[in-house]
């Protein structure tokens, strides 16, 4: 049976790697685009969102913030702008985070750039999204997925 080759790189670092991969979803610019293998050809660009990597029973869930996906041969190369690994993201920073943008948000003076602050906010709770998933599948066990959390 054929499988993903999934890479998920930054200007940084590599941020997941990994063969044997049964499907990939991602925050597509358009909305959420579902890879399986056999795929046909793609590039698209990608919004910021949770990114599921489905490898057996396990699902590893990222944080991306823009960039690229590009799907060929049975591999998902994806090129974005920032990522971050559920396990690295810090919950209590990524809740101060959420704080922070919702508390500039309702401030009503000219000098707050509302698309940078709503930006933050988005980014905070999706962070907290991919973190508070990632800790309720440990508790369940690994192949159970919680409720989507901080949207709306």
């Amino acid at each position: 049976m054929a499988k993903l080759k999934v890479e998920v790189i930054t200007g940084e670092r590599v941020v997941y790697e990994a063969d044997d991969v049964d499907m990939v979803i991602a925050p597509g610019a358009e909305g959420a685009l579902g890879i399986l293998p056999r795929h046909a050809p793609l590039i698209s660009l990608l919004s910021m969102g949770e990114m599921r990597i489905r490898k057996g029973n396990d699902e590893q869930s990222l944080a991306v913030f823009g960039g690229f996906i590009e799907v060929a041969n049975n591999v998902v190369r994806v090129l974005a702008d920032t990522a971050e690994r559920a396990e690295e993201i810090d919950l209590a920073r990524a809740e101060e985070a959420r704080q922070r943008a919702q508390a500039r948000l309702q401030q009503r003076t000219a000098e707050i750039d509302r698309a940078r602050a709503e930006a933050a906010f988005r980014r905070s709770l999706i962070r907290l999204q991919v973190a508070r998933k990632r800790r309720a599948r440990q508790g369940m066990g690994s192949g159970a997925s919680g409720p989507i959390e901080g949207q709306g």
